[in-house]
């Protein structure tokens, strides 16, 4: 017996071995589920709904106006914004153009956005207005779109925040900022706009989305994903869990639509299932609360330490959560103590899936069975094959038990990455996709042993240790720097800089925090720092992380404090408590609270002192 059929014995009951995914594209599934659910909601934003219907009308509006704009089938549309309605409607419609949706992060330093928009040349271009200050490398002859937050929300909503007080100047400089001239207002245009008429010219095997990923070998390069593969990774999560009732449910879409987990099954299984999607432009567990209340959730996606935080704070605001009938956790292991306590405050059902940006992303899910294992990764999806074999001769699948490269295939697994043939060619072999990750069989169940790559895993975050060196290394007093990943019991893994300082020079955390700041993403930035007088390194003068880690590991407590710096170790897990799913806040001293460019809340400073996400 092979490997996957071993996994397919412990399916749940009611889950096919194999599915058949539908030869369409996702602006007609849309279209497809509107028709069957036209006057059910299908975005809501802070009580502000849109219809399936209205949806449709949107997409086509949005669609006309970048067609105006001279978006043709192929071309690139790139998004830098949160999740909010206008998300929605401009990846629905570039889609329905057959344009390449180019998801990027909206809190990305500049020096990052540019590298990718010269990696995968997009023309056009829209932006939350809170991003477009780091746009400025554009050309005059890229066209910008301008989204503004706060047409977004509530008429109500809309009418407060811009009273002449201070208390709504100050939120309204949360949610917006000033439209340069060079930048065309996205609202204005879209409301104005001829609806397409037109079907969408893609076929199912074009690509429809590029997401940025350090992929198998922590090269950042943006992931190609198809049409087919999306929505075969959607009608995957769905037979995977029958428990769920088309358009009776209520998703809550708090992961960023940048994360491949947040815009698969937070936004594309939602709409396939006629579901209403609460969005949420920041993880911020009051406000996700306060929805609740108002819109109960049945379903909720999300990674470990989201979960820990809400339960903490649905519990001090008496909180009734029973409404979640089925949670799903990924990006980082999720303890055993953690999804009982959520299944008891629930009362509903919790699993954990296995996957990355490369499989769209999800090729392992615990089973919706009473077989299920905590801790474990999973077994493998409907329609995806599986093997574990040596890495160093990956034609040998390793014995039970042996730990080996987790390798997939299926509908789901992309065709490669955007315009880079030999990054391509080395994730794949023999038509399997090499995760890079070191697995284990037990007890019928795939566990994972350890990282082949030195990649940290940050609170679902892939963190590249050379990234942030590169970030270190050019800050004045820093003789030599090495990054690496120390177990954390809250984040999955701390980012900690080792660093071997100039003589009469002298570092704190904050320093390197501010430093590194200008150039990698904030979830990227080091918690806890060492100064070393050396590092470690082999014969060929190359540093060894692994010795790096050993030795920081290796302290006793008193020498780690002695390291760190009481009051520096202090105030990094201050900091690094804002850190996000979706990224955090940009310095405390900035004395940012609720802003909406925020993918995280910095309440969980007074809620998380010493458990940072």
């Amino acid at each position: 017996m092979d490997l996957t059929t071993q996994l397919r014995s412990l399916y749940a009951p009611g889950v096919a071995a194999t599915i058949e995914v539908p030869e369409t594209t996702i602006p007609a599934m849309v279209e497809e589920v509107a028709g069957r659910y036209p006057q059910r909601a299908a975005i809501d934003f802070f009580s502000r709904q849109m219809t399936y219907a209205e949806l449709v009308v949107q997409m086509r509006k949005a669609a006309g106006a970048l067609a105006a704009a001279g978006v043709r089938p192929g071309d690139r549309v790139a998004l830098v914004m949160p999740n909010c309605p206008q998300h929605a409607v401009a990846v629905l419609g570039a889609m329905a153009l057959g344009a390449v949706v180019v998801e990027h992060n909206p809190l990305a330093p500049a020096a990052e956005l540019r590298g990718e928009y010269e990696a995968h040349g997009a023309r056009t271009t829209i932006a939350w207005t809170k991003s477009l200050e780091k746009l400025s490398f554009l050309d005059p002859g890229h066209t910008v779109f301008a989204m503004d937050l706060i047409r977004a929300l509530p008429r109500a909503s809309q009418f407060l925040v811009r009273l002449p007080l201070r208390a709504a100047r100050e939120r309204r400089e949360q949610l917006a900022a000033r439209v340069p001239a060079w930048a065309r207002r996205w609202d204005q245009e879209v409301a104005r706009a001829e609806a397409w008429q037109g079907a969408c010219p893609a076929a199912s095997g074009d690509i429809a989305l590029l997401i940025h990923t350090g992929g198998t070998t922590g090269v950042p390069k943006a992931a190609a994903l198809t049409h087919r593969n999306l929505i075969a990774n959607v009608e995957q999560s769905i037979d995977w869990v029958p428990v769920l009732h088309e358009g009776a449910e209520v998703f809550y879409c708090v992961l960023p639509l940048f994360h491949a987990f947040g815009f698969t099954i937070g936004f594309l299984a939602g709409l396939r299932m006629g579901a209403t999607i609460a969005m949420f432009p920041k993880f911020d567990q009051a406000m996700i609360l306060t929805s609740q209340k108002r819109l109960p959730c049945t379903f909720f996606l999300g990674v470990p330490p989201m979960y820990q935080r809400l339960l903490a704070t649905a519990k001090q605001m008496g909180s009734d959560l029973s409404s979640i009938h089925f949670s799903l956790s990924g990006a980082m292991p999720l303890s055993r103590e953690l999804a009982d306590a959520w299944e008891e405050a629930t009362g509903g059902l919790m699993i954990e899936g296995y996957g990355m940006t490369e499989a769209s992303p999800i090729i392992l899910g615990s089973p919706l069975a009473s077989t299920r294992a905590r801790g474990a990764l999973g077994i493998a999806y409907p329609s995806t094959e599986v093997r574990i074999v040596d890495p160093e001769d990956p034609s040998r699948d390793v014995a039970d038990g042996e730990v080996g490269e987790l390798l997939a295939r299926g509908p789901q697994v992309f065709p490669g990455y955007w315009n880079q043939p030999e990054e391509t060619e080395a994730c794949f072999v023999d038509g399997w996709l090499r995760t890079g990750d070191l697995v284990r069989l037990r007890d019928g169940f795939i566990y994972m042993a350890d990282r082949r790559k030195e990649m940290i895993n940050s609170s679902g975050f892939n963190v590249y240790p050379s990234q942030v060196e590169e970030a270190v290394r050019t800050m004045p007093g820093v003789r030599d720097v090495a990054i690496v990943g120390i177990p954390s019991s809250s984040s999955g893994e701390d980012v900690v800089a080792a660093i071997v300082l100039e003589a009469g020079a002298s570092a704190t955390l904050a320093d390197i925090r501010e430093w590194a700041e200008k150039s990698i993403a904030h979830y990227a930035l080091p918690r806890q720092l060492v100064v070393m007088s050396e590092l470690p390194r082999s014969q060929l003068g190359k540093v060894m992380r692994k010795k790096v880690r050993e030795q920081i590991t290796g302290m006793t407590g008193g020498a780690i404090q002695a390291a760190k710096g009481a009051v520096e170790g202090a105030r990094g897990a201050v900091e690094g408590a804002r850190d996000a799913v979706g990224e955090a806040a940009r310095g405390a001293a900035r004395g940012a609270t609720d802003a909406l460019r925020r993918i995280t809340s910095p309440e969980d400073r007074q809620q998380r002192g010493q458990q940072r996400d």
